[in-house]
């Protein structure tokens, strides 16, 4: 998924952060190495996390946060106006971000 669909769009010279959780590790990281040389953050990298942590990353410090006040600030009727509301917020911050 991320060869496929994330990196083709992301800007030249990005470092990729990846989230240390144990499900998302693995010991072949080559393509990461190949594909943001000296660029990615995690386990194995060159720039690696100061702590180990999947708690500690600015995703669950921002965007988590900022999705649960945003979601929860309106009473959700069904899975339609859930998935809506879900695209609306989203939509939202990433694009400002």
């Amino acid at each position: 998924m991320l060869q496929l669909y994330a990196v083709p769009q992301f800007p030249e010279g990005v470092i990729f952060q990846q989230d240390d959780a144990p499900p998302h590790y693995g010991n072949i990281v080559e393509f990461l190495d190949t594909t943001f040389p000296q660029r990615w953050i995690g386990r194995g990298a060159v720039m690696a996390w100061p702590l180990r942590s999947p708690d500690i990353t600015p995703l669950d410090f921002y965007l988590c946060g900022y999705l649960k006040q945003h979601m929860c600030s309106e009473r959700i009727n069904d899975i339609n106006h859930l998935k809506q509301r879900i695209t609306d917020v989203t939509t939202d911050v990433l694009t400002r971000v």
